[in-house]
């Protein structure tokens, strides 16, 4: 395996689909398929046999579905990073599927640029939703947001700063622009902020962020 490729597991029940799927990523230079599955199970066991940075996820597929290998990899507490690509157009779907831990989202019907672009993004902790997802997303978890003492009172105003923008869905090299800094330093800072409020990631942030926005407002 290429060290400087991002190694990816592709799920898939249509044969057609996973083989084109493997060739389309493969043309990338900076990506590499270490193994392709049919079924729910077998994207399990390659995921714990090859360990990859990104798993592209089908929902749809015979025995265990999409939802629960991401439910049985947020029980095993393993954090790849995947990309749920599926043609469903129902929100509830999607509020689901980022709640069991998908980080992106594509639709078949996109474009190949859009799953390129999820699968870089969510390889460096970013998230992959388009703007329309995003918010359908967020506001369903904000709503549900226990009431109590935030953590974000923990943090810097720079730290809340940046950890606003997280939630505006903008990525660390517009953040750095923004404020004129390195995007080392803006990564050093999402780590001391993760670390203070407890978020494992950006969804978690934003999530957080945005329920303070609404009790300020």
């Amino acid at each position: 395996m290429a060290t400087n490729r991002i190694p990816i597991v592709i799920a898939d029940d249509h044969a057609v689909l996973r083989e084109s799927l493997t060739a389309l990523l493969q043309s990338q230079p900076d990506f590499e398929v270490v193994g392709a599955a049919a079924t729910g199970e077998e994207a399990l066991h390659l995921v714990q046999q090859y360990s990859p940075r990104v798993l592209v996820l089908d929902l749809a597929m015979p025995g265990s579905d999409g939802f629960e290998v991401l439910r049985t990899l947020e029980r095993a507490g393993n954090r790849v990073a995947s990309v749920v690509l599926t043609g469903s157009e129902n929100e509830h779907d999607y509020v689901q599927v980022v709640r069991l831990g998908a980080r992106g989202l594509v639709l078949k019907a996109d474009n190949p640029e859009k799953l390129f672009t999820a699968i870089r993004a969510v390889s460096e902790g970013e998230l992959a939703f388009s703007d329309e997802i995003a918010h359908c997303v967020l506001d369903a978890m904000v709503s549900n947001q226990p009431a109590v003492p935030s953590s974000m009172q923990r943090l810097s105003e720079r730290e809340r700063q940046i950890s606003y923008m997280v939630a505006r869905g903008m990525r660390n090299r517009d953040i750095a622009a923004d404020l004129s800094i390195s995007e080392n330093t803006v990564k050093r800072h999402l780590q001391s902020i993760f670390s203070k409020t407890g978020s494992r990631d950006r969804l978690e942030l934003a999530v957080l962020a945005l329920a303070e926005i609404g009790k300020a407002a």
